[in-house]
């Protein structure tokens, strides 16, 4: 096995979910976010509709979408199952971040391909990101709050786009990578032979 191949199975195998508490809080350099971004902009489209679409929230544009999280949270929450750790969460995290990058859907305008392909779609282009992030030593993690979900005004989408999460970035604290495990793949598995 090669270097390059070592590393890409190591890459892949060691991608965590890294949250806004493990975060230092500075900012992560716009040349990075690029290079993840160009990295997501490889991921497999099927008739090459390319549907993924970011827009990379930093600066005092993270104030206003924390501003946003907690509104919307307000507005949307019966006020007998308000919490106020969850409201605490949508006004912080976002300040936490380094960069926050929103993870948008462009629905193929002829929808030659089905709209769960276009999500599948997306979703390699965020993995792509995850996995190269997780490389490059920062925590990120895809989250998708109802906000979120519900962020095509804030975001100023297209009728033709969908908010799919925010993929929030940082620099992580001492604190480090969390370990992860899995249960056993032949668990998951059937082999079909005849």
């Amino acid at each position: 096995m090669s270097v390059d191949q070592a590393a890409v199975l190591n890459a892949i195998r060691h991608r965590r979910s890294v949250f806004p508490a493990q975060y230092t809080g500075e900012p992560v350099e716009r040349e990075t976010i690029e290079q993840l971004l160009e990295l997501a902009n490889w991921a497999p489209t099927h008739k090459k509709t390319q549907p993924w679409r970011f827009k990379v929230i930093i600066g005092d544009a993270l104030k206003r979408l924390s501003d946003y999280m907690v509104e919307y949270y307000d507005e949307n929450t019966p006020l007998e199952v308000v919490s106020e750790i969850k409201r605490n969460k949508m006004r912080k995290n976002p300040l936490k971040a380094g960069a926050i990058i929103a993870v948008i859907m462009a629905r193929d305008e002829q929808q030659r391909v089905s709209e769960w392909e276009e999500l599948a779609a997306v979703s390699c282009a965020v993995q792509n990101m995850w996995i190269a992030a997780s490389a490059l030593g920062l925590g990120s993690f895809w989250s998708t709050p109802p906000a979120a979900l519900n962020a095509n005004d804030f975001l100023d989408l297209d009728n033709n786009e969908r908010s799919l999460g925010f993929f929030y970035l940082g620099k992580i604290s001492d604190t480090g990578i969390p370990d992860s495990e899995r249960d056993p793949v032949a668990e998951k598995t059937e082999w079909i032979e005849a």
